[in-house]
Formats: structure tokens, sequence, C-alpha cells
């Protein structure tokens, strides 16, 4: 219970980012679910059934391909819709893979004698590499609370296609006015108006400023965002020593994982002193005193450097 309380204050601090906190009000389901007996889940229960949980896709799915389903998770959608009930909710938000259980919300609502709620969604947003959706996990994610600089940075490295998708979802900009800019000022708009929203246009200018410096003009930052000191403790063969690439650019800690590691290198995403690198196979000789100079995607640098003492 405690964790899920420091949970919520970092949930809180991004929403209200974006809400006014003395107009909102912050809720636990514990408040009710709490105090729930086991005859009165019983009687919850007993408001829907297991045809219309078949209705929702995955369980669907999964029915007719004979793979299990647990019994909790048909709870699931009956106790988020019994939040609903427990507020008489007039409205609720979410993203269009949460349409099925805000529903059972509104027929819940009817049961128990309320208007049933308006359900809004919202489709869900892609991640940086406009693929999957966005998850810290998958490493394709730009998080309220990054810095400005790193915000902007993360919003540039997107493709120009994933970019006309965040105008849309993100912005209240005219596509057609988007359309009609060099993609090149457009993402830089687009990245200064989100930056602004979440940090204020101070800080959104000097973030579209740093990259301008940084990356447009192609320079090595004074103050790179890693450094890493390597020692004879990190190579096997002290006569010769080396290191793979993929290795070493997970321990810059610039990229969540060696797939993510391995997946920048092949697509030629990682430089070393100037040279782009494409074999994630390779292996970097090291050289005592050497200050490696690593650019890693197109926000992030590190230099690295090796020391014959332990």
């Amino acid at each position: 219970k405690e964790q899920v309380r420091e949970n919520a204050k970092t949930y809180e601090r991004q929403i209200f980012k974006i809400l006014d906190p003395q107009k909102t009000r912050v809720v636990f389901n514990s408040q009710w679910m709490g105090q729930m007996t086991a005859e009165d889940l019983i009687q919850l229960a007993a408001h829907y059934n297991v045809a219309r949980m078949l209705e929702r896709e995955d369980f669907h799915k999964r029915y007719h391909e004979q793979k299990p389903i647990s019994i909790h998770e048909f709870l699931y959608p009956l106790i988020q819709g019994y939040d609903s009930v427990a507020l008489k909710a007039d409205i609720e938000l979410g993203g269009t893979d949460q349409k099925f259980n805000l529903l059972v919300g509104r027929d819940l609502q009817r049961d128990f004698k309320q208007e049933a709620q308006v359900v809004l969604t919202m489709p869900l947003l892609e991640g940086t590499d406009g693929v999957r959706k966005m998850s810290k996990s998958l490493g394709n994610y730009i998080a309220l609370e990054d810095r400005p600089a790193d915000m902007f940075g993360k919003l540039m490295s997107i493709s120009d296609q994933l970019m006309l998708r965040y105008y849309e979802l993100l912005t209240t900009e005219s596509l057609e006015q988007v359309q009609a800019t060099h993609p090149m000022q457009a993402k830089q708009k687009l990245a200064e108006l989100i930056v602004a929203q979440y940090h204020g246009a101070d800080a959104a200018s000097g973030a579209r400023q740093e990259f301008t410096h940084r990356f447009s003009e192609k320079e090595f930052p004074d103050e790179p965002d890693a450094r890493l000191l390597l020692t004879r403790a990190d190579v096997t063969d002290h006569a010769k020593p080396a290191i793979g690439l993929v290795e070493l650019v997970v321990r810059t800690g610039l990229v969540p994982s060696k797939s993510e590691a391995r997946r920048l290198i092949a697509q030629g995403g990682v430089e070393v002193d100037e040279v782009k690198q494409s074999d994630p196979n390779v292996t970097l000789a090291l050289t005592v005193g050497h200050r490696y100079r690593f650019r890693i995607g197109r926000r992030k640098f590190a230099v690295v450097e090796y020391k014959a003492q332990e």
C-alpha cells in the first residue's frame, strides 16, 4: 500500500503539469474496494456474465485459440467498471485499448440506477520507434519529467511520418500547414511546442538553441551525457585489451538494453571518434589514455577512457 502511494505521487507530479491541482481530487479505489466483503464481490460479479466478457477482443481470441483465461482477469474490467459506480462518474477517459472496460462501467451504472457515463477514448500514442506503443519498458518513451533538452532531442529523433502523428494527437496545429513546412522546421516547432507545454516557453527556447548548437552544427559537446572509465578489470586479455561494442554502448547507460544497442549499431546510429559503426559484433581495441568519443543515436554523447590500473 505504501508503495502504491509513493508511485501515485509520481503520477500526480506528471498529471499536474496539465491539470489544476486546486480543481482536482485524487481518490484511491481502496476507499470502496477495501470495504467490500466476499459476499459483496459475488453480488457485483452477478451483474455481468461470461458471454459479455468474451466479447472483449483479447478474451474472445484466447477462448477460440483454447488458451487459458484466469478468473481474476474477468474481475479486472468488473472492478474498473465499479469505480465508475462508486464515483458516480459522468465521463471517463481512456485509450482505445480500454474501450471494453469503460463500457462495462456504463453497464454497471445502469444496473445501479445511475445515468451511464460518457466514454471518451483516444488513440494510443506510438513510441519514438513509430511502431510499438510508447512504453518505458521498451525504451521508446518520452517522459513528462525529462529535462527540456532531452525531451527536445527525443522529439527530433522521430521519423517525419511519426511527426505528423504527434502533431495530430498532441497539438492543435493545422496539419495542412505542417505538411507545407520543411520537415526539419516542422519537427523543431513540434519539439518546442511540447517542451513549452511541460517546462515553459523559456525552457523550450533554450532547448531548441542547445539542440541547434549540439546537433545541427554537429559539434561534440564540452560536457557529454556520460563518461565511462574502463580498467583492467573490464577486459579479459590485458596484453590486448578490447571490449565488445554492444557491451560498451550499454555500459554508458545511454541505452536501456543490449538489444537496443545492437539495433542502433546495425542501423548506423553509433559513431566512435566520428566513424560510423554498423557491425554489432565488432570488438573495439582499447588504447591506454585514449578518450573515445561516442555519438549514440542522434542526441547522446559519451566519452570512454581506458586506464591500465585497477
